[in-house]
C-alpha cells in the first residue's frame, strides 16, 4: 500500500492491519501466523506494526472483534424495515451467505480454535458470541431456545461452508425446510 505514493494516516493503516490479520489468521490461526506477514501484507515493517497494535494477541482480538461486527452489520443490513419473525428468517436465511467467499467464516473457525488455549482469547470470543446472541434474540423477539436453535444451525452452516458441501446436498435441504416450516413466507 506504501507503494502507490498515498501516504496512509495511523487510523487508515490501523484498519488495513485489522483487514489484512482477519485474512491472514483465517488462513493459518492464531499460532500459525507471523505479525511479520501481517506487516507485509499491508506495507509496513514489523516495528510499526507493533506501534499500531502493542502485540500479537491484540491484533488477533482486533480482528474477532471485527468478526463480530461483520456478521452483526449483516443482519442489521438484511433486517432492515423487518421485526420478529420476518427480521429471523431473513437472517436463517441470509447467514451461509455472509460466511459464503470472504474470510468471516475462516476467522471464526480460528477465533474457536485460539479459544481453547487462551483464557484471554475465550473469555473475549465468549463476550462477543453472547453479544451477538443478545442482538438476535432482542432484534428478532425469539425465545432463548430459538435462539439455541438458530446458533447451533448456524455452527452446522459453517461446518458444511468449510467442507465445501454444495446447498443441493440434503444436509441444507434439512436446514432449509426447518425455517420454512418453521417461518413460512
Amino acid at each position: 500500500m506504501a507503494s502507490d505514493g498515498i501516504r496512509m494516516t495511523a487510523d487508515e493503516r490501523r484498519e488495513a492491519a485489522i483487514r489484512a490479520a482477519v485474512t491472514e489468521f483465517g488462513l493459518t490461526g492464531y499460532n500459525g501466523t507471523s505479525t511479520g506477514v501481517i506487516a507485509k501484507r499491508i506495507g509496513v515493517s514489523q516495528p510499526y506494526l507493533f506501534r499500531l497494535f502493542p502485540n500479537k494477541k491484540s491484533l488477533f482480538l482486533a480482528a474477532a472483534e471485527r468478526c463480530f461486527q461483520s456478521i452483526r452489520q449483516y443482519f442489521e443490513q438484511v433486517t432492515e424495515g423487518l421485526e420478529g419473525e420476518a427480521a429471523f428468517r431473513k437472517m436463517c436465511m441470509g447467514y451461509a451467505e455472509l460466511i459464503s467467499g470472504n474470510d468471516t467464516l475462516r476467522m471464526q473457525l480460528q477465533m474457536y480454535v485460539a479459544s481453547v488455549d487462551d483464557d484471554e482469547i475465550r473469555e473475549f470470543c465468549r463476550r462477543g458470541w453472547m453479544e451477538l446472541w443478545s442482538y438476535v434474540v432482542a432484534r428478532t423477539g425469539v425465545d432463548e431456545g430459538e435462539a439455541a436453535e438458530f446458533f447451533g444451525t448456524g455452527m452446522l452452516v459453517n461446518v458444511l461452508v468449510a467442507l465445501g458441501i454444495g446447498e443441493g446436498e440434503r444436509c441444507w435441504a434439512g436446514i432449509g425446510k426447518l425455517y420454512a416450516d418453521r417461518y413460512p413466507g
